[in-house]
């Protein structure tokens, strides 16, 4: 019997353009899956037009009991592998997983850095939908953004937040 307290989350690399095939067969086989996505126009020589891409391209996101489970998520059409360290897989927080829904789920909802604070600096967002979310200052200036970063996958979203909501770490 799987309890859920030995689950996590887990990364894993896919196949070019089968993010969504990948998770599609993950719903199908009741492996518990997160795969971001955000709405973006696309522009073909004939038309332009609203299409949900991955946030992370290549990657979709797995919570399983990685001793008992690990097969079942290598062997399905279109994965990789695991994203990991040495042929370990990283274990992704529950706390990063809630950022990333966020992120994905707000992405008109920021506006811009904080002038004073310069690029490299660690913040703190204090207010708003991204509340308690760390980052780097990128560029300080007018339009400034701010990278969210994901050390567990190696990844970053950059984002443009109201300066009012940011604080020095």
């Amino acid at each position: 019997m799987k309890r859920e307290y030995d689950q996590c989350w887990y990364a894993v690399y896919v196949r070019s353009r089968f993010e969504k095939k990948v998770h599609q067969k993950f719903q199908e086989q009741h492996i518990t899956s997160f795969l971001p996505l955000v709405e973006t126009w696309r522009q073909w020589s004939d038309r332009k037009k609203k299409v949900c891409v991955p946030l992370f391209n290549g990657y979709v996101f797995v919570r399983i009991d990685y001793r008992h489970d690990h097969h079942r998520v290598l062997d399905t059409d279109g994965v990789v592998r695991f994203i990991g360290i040495r042929n370990v897989p990283s274990v992704i927080a529950d706390r990063e997983i809630e950022w990333i829904k966020v992120i994905a789920g707000e992405p008109d909802a920021i506006r811009e850095v904080i002038p004073q604070i310069p690029a490299g600096r660690r913040v703190k967002v204090v207010a708003g939908p991204f509340l308690g979310l760390e980052g780097v200052v990128v560029d300080p200036g007018r339009g400034a953004q701010l990278v969210v970063c994901f050390e567990s996958i190696t990844q970053g979203i950059e984002v443009h937040i109201n300066p009012e909501f940011l604080q020095p770490v």
